[in-house]
């Protein structure tokens, strides 16, 4: 591998540049009322399937405190619910609701029709588009070997 192609300077790169595409497209209101731990959270959530909040918590590494509030604001709208756990009376499991899978779906729809307007705006040329869509292959690669 030459200098160019360092391994090392590959990877700052590719950290460095990926850190800013998601710092932007977080930082775009895109509607649906979501705050960023809010969102946060019910995508975990929803990943993570039926599990309780402290679990949650651990998990992002936050406080339970600041996960119980999270989820408390999420149960108030009708995204999360809560039910004994079948296997321990005294535990809550939480799960997204139908409503909850749906703001998800909407705010990725919506960062994603944001991402794809700045990619068709003209800026990009289509052979970049291409490239891109080869880097966006292997960024999922990359991240499943990781």
């Amino acid at each position: 591998m030459s200098d160019d192609l360092n391994a090392e300077r590959v990877a700052s790169a590719l950290l460095a540049s990926i850190s800013v595409l998601v710092r932007r497209v977080r930082q775009v209101p895109v509607g649906g009322g979501l705050t960023m731990p809010e969102r946060s959270a019910l995508a975990l959530l929803e990943r993570s399937g039926p599990t309780t909040s402290s679990a949650l918590a651990k998990e992002a590494q936050i406080t339970a405190q600041a996960m119980g509030a999270t989820l408390g604001a999420l149960r108030d709208r009708g995204l999360v619910e809560r039910h004994p756990d079948p296997d321990d009376g005294r535990r809550m499991v939480l799960t997204v609701t139908g409503a909850g899978h749906q703001a998800l779906k909407d705010k990725r729809n919506a960062r994603a029709e944001l991402v794809g307007r700045a990619l068709t705006d003209g800026t990009f040329t289509p052979s970049e588009l291409e490239r891109l869509a080869e880097a966006a292959a292997l960024l999922d690669r990359l991240a499943r070997h990781i």
